[in-house]
């Protein structure tokens, strides 16, 4: 079971953020989600043993084939790939 760490925010939207701890465009998208105060659960993918990396990255691909960061899964239903700031600012009506 991976083991995400949460990050209280104002909008309903239920997020799920997958990182890298050393990527600039995830850093920018959790500030980003931060001052829109949407709350968020997050994994920094690099950071996981073998075994919980696998799990992750394989969970990313059914949303996301190319595995690439930032990868946000959107209420269990949408994705956004990348750092998408109009995309990410439509979840908080702003």
């Amino acid at each position: 079971m991976l083991n995400f760490t949460h990050v209280d925010g104002a909008t309903p939207a239920h997020l799920v953020l997958y990182t890298l701890s050393t990527c600039g465009w995830c850093k920018k998208t959790k500030a980003l989600l931060s001052e829109l105060g949407i709350g968020y659960d997050y994994l920094d993918v690099d950071l996981l043993s073998n075994e919980e990396s696998g799990e992750a990255t394989e969970e990313i691909k059914k949303w996301n084939p190319a595995c690439s960061f930032p990868t946000i899964v959107v209420n269990d239903a949408d994705c956004i790939t990348g750092f998408q700031e109009d995309k990410i600012r439509s979840i908080a009506g702003k």
